[in-house]
């Protein structure tokens, strides 16, 4: 048995769906601006380039139904709602044709942004990590497994705060579908079972306060709920 010299931490994980197991979280990459609609509200061309990535730490999971505290060193705190991919099967350069089998399933996620954090170190053409990667960022409800509704490619996506829709769009308008960005993220990286994919987020992010009820569904995967705290 290895000894280690700090105690060592609990694996960030999110339940699955039906079941008593759950998934471990490795690592989160997150898509940037995936939607055509959501990049030109951001000032943005969406011609389609080359997707990017940015990660976030894998404790900053949420679990479904939990608070989201309001983060230091913002006062502008954004939702992004996003469908997420739950990797299951180890690969590098995947082929767009193979991309699939390493999907073992999917979940709906916030990303969660200190947007003036993220504009600010845009603008001096710095890294946003503080932005995107901070605690308690990564909101995700339990995975439903691609062996029990198959694989997602077309469905409702849609957040209400405090029961008002502010983002309503459907799957199909993603930029890159999710055997490309896979694909695409697996000549970057090896994928490996464990990683979680946000695969970006549609028009309609804006701004939340303490008290403020997220409420996000997506067709066939399911409904996630946190409060800002």
């Amino acid at each position: 048995m290895t000894a280690y010299a700090i105690p060592v931490w609990e694996v960030p994980s999110v339940p699955v769906e039906g079941e008593a197991k759950r998934f471990p979280v490795r690592r989160i990459y997150c898509v940037g601006r995936n939607y055509a609609a959501h990049a030109r509200e951001m000032g943005f061309d969406p011609d389609r380039e080359p997707p990017f990535f940015f990660c976030k730490p894998a404790d900053a999971i949420v679990q479904n139904g939990g608070v989201v505290p309001y983060p230091p060193q913002t006062k502008n705190l954004h939702y992004e709602f996003e469908l997420v991919v739950a990797i299951g099967k180890q690969g590098a350069n995947i082929p767009e044709a193979k991309a699939l089998e390493h999907a073992w399933g999917y979940g709906c996620g916030l990303d969660m942004t200190r947007r003036d954090v993220q504009i600010a170190a845009r603008d001096k053409g710095r890294p946003w990590d503080m932005g995107k990667g901070f605690d308690h960022s990564a909101p995700c409800t339990a995975l439903v497994p691609a062996s029990k509704i198959g694989h997602i490619a077309a469905g409702k996506i849609e957040l209400k705060v405090n029961g008002q829709v502010k983002q309503s769009s459907d799957l199909k308008m993603m930029i890159w579908n999710i055997p490309e960005t896979i694909s695409y993220l697996s000549g970057l990286v090896e994928l490996f079972p464990g990683d979680l994919i946000y695969t970006g987020t549609p028009e309609g992010v804006g701004p939340v306060v303490k008290g403020d009820k997220l409420e996000g569904t997506i067709d066939k995967v399911g409904k996630l709920g946190v409060t800002i705290g």
